[in-house]
């Protein structure tokens, strides 16, 4: 194995562009990153569009970098096209509640060392929205649009 996460991913032909390649090689050498990926829980368990960006955060875990994994319950609650013509099946909060329990899960069993070796944080969006009502967003910040 490679002593650097960059040629690590060099050698997997995982970059495609980067500015300062040296800079940024001789950083991560020294120093710990924080990094992260997200998903939203549109299902109950990652599909193939996972594959690679989750690949990826586990590599740079491996090489001992800290990364955080956001399943985006509030974001999951509302519908999202991102590019598509139609809008995101709209789910109960029960089931995104499900699917947001099935990926923590999965992502568990993926990312936490059984030596708790390589740290991990897990978050999901709703635990800090779930509070905010929409007059207190509009006042708080819609005005700052």
């Amino acid at each position: 194995m490679t002593t650097n996460i960059i040629n690590e991913l060099l050698w997997r032909d995982a970059i495609n562009h980067q500015t300062d390649e040296a800079g940024l090689r001789k950083y991560v050498s020294t120093n710990n990153i924080s990094l992260y990926c997200g998903v939203d829980p549109t299902g109950d368990s990652m599909h193939i569009g996972h594959l690679i960006p989750f690949m990826m955060l586990k590599r740079f875990q491996q090489f001992g970098h800290h990364p955080f994994i956001l399943i985006s319950g509030a974001t999951g609650t509302i519908g999202d096209p991102s590019g598509r013509t139609s809008e995101r099946q709209l789910q109960s909060m029960e089931q995104v509640q499900h699917n947001v329990d099935k990926l923590t899960a999965q992502m568990r069993k993926l990312f936490f060392d059984k030596n708790n070796e390589h740290e991990l944080t897990l978050v999901n969006n709703y635990d800090w929205t779930k509070d905010l009502s929409i007059l207190d967003f509009l006042r708080d910040y819609g005005k700052k649009l």
